[in-house]
């Protein structure tokens, strides 16, 4: 029997913990050039940047991988192999680091995905229960601390009650926490989940240890609330993932389903676009979506590319020239050459740059991951020597147990667990009363960092679509009905600035060239000027209208700036941003925007992967972009950006890539959530600052025996209210 890559190597020498060979992976491996190839894997386990880290890390030093890109809101692992590399190899270095990981395939993925949501959500719900209920048995023991002395039968029965409730709750609820603190130990690292997961543990055995022994000091509740304000922030974070995963989806759904490919003796049949291949006839009418990239071979048309490239002027085709996947065709009917698989075309370079962009990393969670790393070894340590010293000092084990546990619980961190999330919260509250959807906190950082806009033209600066300038009344009402009997989008806007009416009877449309129809007098033709006989007058979007005397009428159209574009420029230089224009429409339109408000530094003609070229561009200048798109040709470039904002009247793809989404009709919130991001960045270095002093006095102090557990609680509850408080000071105003 033959020997597959990984067994064949494996019988050869490999080393010994790369154990057995394992599955044939060789059919889900993708050429990428001359020797390369690339294996999309769907990784199990990573929800952070250490994880990413860890991950990208390990495959760094694995032989016979040239790179490796985890996609942390799909899950998938892209792995570039050298000729020689073994993909099964690959699948066994990330089981031995605690990531298991199969094939990707996106259904899969989404079921993964919907998995874990679900899991999150039962965990939520189960801490909620479990707070709510042990907290109704804990109060009458606290309250008997304060004179109202419960008998101790009474006390224990309620320690008994709020143990069965809580201590379930919370070892269901925590294992969210625990699985991930396994992992991060196993892989010789510690996380924010170790210590919070420590602190639980511990905080449940005291607990036990004294309901056991009848003592007074019981933290079932504690334990459980903790794991319920925690899992909000998870799920939350699960949910923003879901968001940006749903980019790169609504990116490929506006390729058609389907393709109409013609054989040799012209007969059509209507194929799965998987199965197309490049060197297939196509088939394309008018209405219809271009399927993949291909070269017009016959036929002429108008193709509308404002999804591709912001352009809202539709573009003449002809034989030889190239349409992109996701073009709409107009007028004519085409037949196209494929020059790329379905995977490999326009809009599927585009999605694969949005997950590749869409991997940022947050500067807090990094922030809080290294003060994890410190906090973890430090104060267990403290808390071990407490005991140490405590028992060594005569004191009872148990009295040494218990103040060792006050130091664990005193510096439990809650606080700084709370510090960026509480901000977050709040800083999106304020900002959706103001229109404006936070979907990502991390984004909500980054856009404090930001010192420079990158604008689309089209739909951001301008209102996105075409309107006729200045004319002559009784002009627009002679072209009106051969305007009305037209689906260009130029003629409908004529159309509408004529009004209601009769339309032109047995017009007929001239695929990219205009429409005519014959009245008594003669024949009447709308469109381009060489269609009615009209000479070119430059560089301005226009309409040509001869009537049936042979008089030539000339409408000229352009998209209309925003009334707030200036003022929002203006209030972003006060702010000390600058700003740019990156779009996709031709240089005089571009110009003649960038001119009227006030933005001397502008690019024309971009696509989005020259888009993304751009921003890299002002990256390597040391900038921090926020860019703002709307389009499909923006996409790229918002998950690329340092940060990103759509308006809500993008497309949908726009608005699950951007960070933030503001009210298309008030451009200047993007100057307010500016406002709001650098507030929230104090108010969460602020918070840091105090997690860090309370835990620098907390410590000491519990290792002295100035705190006993009750207390502790208290002060960890404090803190954490401390830390929510100043957060919502950002509910009250903007700039502070």
């Amino acid at each position: 029997m033959a020997l597959t890559e990984g067994e064949a190597q494996t019988s050869a020498g490999a080393p010994p913990d790369e154990g057995v060979g394992g599955p044939d992976l060789s059919a889900y491996l993708t050429e990428t050039g001359p020797g390369g190839r690339r294996l999309d894997l769907l990784v199990s386990g990573a929800h952070c940047a250490a994880c990413i880290a860890r991950i990208e890390g390990e495959l760094a030093d694995t032989p016979g991988v040239a790179s490796a890109r985890l996609n942390l809101s799909t899950g998938r692992l892209a792995v570039g192999l050298e000729p020689e590399g073994d993909p099964g190899r690959v699948v066994r270095a990330l089981d031995r680091i605690g990531y298991p990981a199969t094939p990707y395939d996106p259904d899969s993925a989404r079921q993964a995905q919907d998995r874990e949501g679900r899991e999150l959500a039962m965990a939520l719900a189960v801490a909620g229960f479990g707070a709510g209920n042990a907290m109704i048995f804990s109060v009458p023991v606290w309250a008997g601390l304060f004179g109202q002395e419960l008998g101790p039968a009474t006390r224990t029965f309620m320690q008994w009650a709020s143990a069965g409730v809580g201590a379930p709750c919370a070892v269901f609820a925590g294992m969210v926490f625990f699985r991930s603190a396994w992992k991060a130990l196993r892989a010789g690292r510690a996380n924010m989940d170790v210590p919070i997961s420590i602190g639980v543990i511990l905080t449940l055995v005291v607990s036990f240890q004294e309901t056991l022994l009848m003592g007074r000091d019981t933290y079932f509740d504690a334990a459980v609330t903790l794991l319920f304000l925690l899992l909000i922030g998870r799920w939350m974070d699960h949910a923003l993932r879901r968001r940006a995963r749903s980019a790169a989806a609504d990116l490929l759904a506006l390729q058609a389903p389907s393709a109409v490919l013609l054989a040799e003796d012209g007969t059509e049949r209507m194929s799965p676009l998987r199965l197309v291949r490049p060197g297939d006839r196509l088939r394309v009418r008018p209405g219809e979506r271009v399927p993949v990239d291909g070269v017009v071979e016959t036929g002429e048309s108008e193709i509308d590319n404002a999804l591709l490239t912001g352009e809202t002027t539709p573009q003449p085709v002809h034989p030889g020239v190239t349409c992109r996947a996701g073009a709409l065709n107009l007028t004519g009917l085409l037949t196209l050459r494929a020059e790329a698989a379905c995977e490999d075309s326009t809009l599927a370079r585009i999605a694969r740059l949005v997950e590749s962009g869409a991997q940022f990393r947050s500067t807090y969670v990094q922030l809080a991951d290294k003060a994890a790393a410190i906090y973890v070894p430090v104060v267990h340590t403290a808390a071990a020597l407490t005991f140490v010293v405590a028992w060594m000092l005569g004191i009872p084990v148990r009295e040494a147990v218990l103040r060792a546990a006050t130091v664990l619980i005193v510096t439990c961190p809650c606080a700084l667990g709370l510090a960026v999330p509480a901000v977050q919260v709040a800083a999106a509250s304020r900002l959706f009363r103001r229109g404006v959807l936070v979907k990502s906190g991390a984004g909500l950082e980054r856009l404090a960092e930001a010192d420079h806009v990158a604008f689309d033209k089209t739909g951001v600066l301008t209102e996105g679509r075409p309107r006729l300038l200045n004319a002559d009344p009784t002009d627009i009402a002679r072209a009106a009905p051969l305007a009305r009997a037209s689906s260009h989008p130029l003629a409908r806007a004529l159309a509408e600035a004529a009004g209601e009416g009769p339309a032109a009877t047995g017009a007929i449309e001239i695929a990219g060239q205009g429409i005519e129809a014959r009245a008594e007098a003669g024949l009447m033709r709308l469109g381009r000027a060489a269609f009615v006989g009209a000479p070119l007058s430059g560089n301005q979007t226009e309409l040509w209208f001869r009537d049936a005397d042979g008089a030539l009428f000339r409408f000229a159209f352009a998209d209309a700036l925003r009334p707030e574009a200036v003022g929002l420029v203006a209030a972003l230089a006060e702010r000390g941003l600058s700003a740019s224009i990156l779009s996709g429409d031709v240089e005089a339109a571009t110009l003649r925007v960038a001119g009227r408000v006030g933005i001397p530094d502008w690019r024309a003609g971009l696509t989005p992967q020259g888009k993304v070229e751009a921003l890299d561009d002002l990256k390597a200048a040391g900038r921090r972009v926020l860019m703002v798109g709307d389009g499909l040709n923006d996409v790229a470039a918002l998950s690329h950006a340092h940060v990103s904002m759509a308006p809500g009247t993008a497309l949908d793809a726009s608005q699950s890539a951007a960070d933030l989404v503001y009210p298309a009709d008030h451009p200047e919130r993007i100057a307010e959530a500016i406002d709001t991001a650098r507030a929230a960045r104090r108010r969460a270095m602020e918070n840091f600052a105090f997690a860090a002093l309370y835990n620098l006095v907390a410590g000491p102090a519990a290792m002295l025996g100035f705190v006993n557990p009750f207390v502790a609680a208290l002060a960890m509850s404090g803190s954490s209210l401390v830390v929510t408080l100043n957060a919502l000071r950002l509910l009250n105003g903007g700039r502070r």
